[in-house]
């Protein structure tokens, strides 16, 4: 069991978005976007501390209006090209947190499984891994299934295999921008080769149900998103 000092929360989103323009300045289901995460990482009880960062003047706002701290992003870290982890590890050094973990939250994320964000950091605790990521499972849209079209449309299987039954298809899975729980020590290993090399060489993952996540890149997962919150405001929750 790895103990940590501290754990803090960093929402990341900035002002830009090609996909879905102003995405995180944006209202879902009558709330500011940002809201949902900054609610989900406040319920969560491994959490001590929350920052976000952002370069989005909506952003700031509806974080000050929760009462959480921002870290304004400089605009290095804030085009198409900038990575998610140097923009929390900038929150991280000018938010002067010495915190031994780290949740990783997408401010274009509001809806996600109550307590995924305990599982992730729970998990991290007892396995001693370096990182926890959410997966959900892949389903009819499947690498065993896919193809390439050449110019003149002619099919190539992009796997060769004879699995004809969805049923049939092996398990895989995929990121589904839930949460990431990870170390310190393991946010600040850079490697320009490695892109991935701040999640550690252990590396770990919790499984959500499919579509449980919804993370907003277009104006499909928008409605998708808003489908599912009215529908839990109908529910009560």
């Amino acid at each position: 069991m790895t103990e940590f000092n501290e754990i803090i929360a960093v929402i990341i989103g900035r002002a830009g978005s090609k996909g879905l323009p102003g995405k995180n300045a944006r209202s879902v289901a009558g709330r500011p976007i940002l809201a949902y995460s900054i609610e989900d990482a406040q319920r969560a009880t491994t959490v001590d501390r929350i920052l976000v960062s952002t370069d989005c003047p909506e952003m700031t706002r509806v974080a000050g209006e929760y009462g959480v701290s921002v870290i304004t992003r400089p605009a290095a870290l804030a085009t198409d090209t900038a990575t998610v982890d140097a923009a929390v590890r900038h929150a991280i050094t000018e938010g002067g947190s010495d915190a031994g973990a780290v949740v990783i939250l997408y401010a274009n994320v509001p809806v996600r499984p109550d307590g995924l964000i305990d599982r992730a950091v729970d998990h991290l605790r007892v396995t001693g891994a370096d990182s926890v990521q959410s997966y959900a499972r892949v389903g009819k849209h499947h690498p065993a299934w896919m193809v390439r079209l050449d110019d003149d449309d002619r099919v190539e299987p992009y796997e060769t295999n004879r699995i004809y039954r969805r049923q049939d298809l092996p398990a895989l899975y995929l990121p589904d921008g839930g949460v990431i729980a990870v170390t310190r020590a393991s946010l600040f290993t850079v490697d320009p080769e490695a892109p991935h090399a701040f999640l550690g060489s252990d590396r770990r993952g919790i499984r959500s149900d499919p579509a449980r996540v919804v993370d907003i890149d277009d104006a499909f997962d928008l409605r998708l998103a808003e489908t599912h919150l009215e529908t839990r405001a109908g529910a009560g929750r």
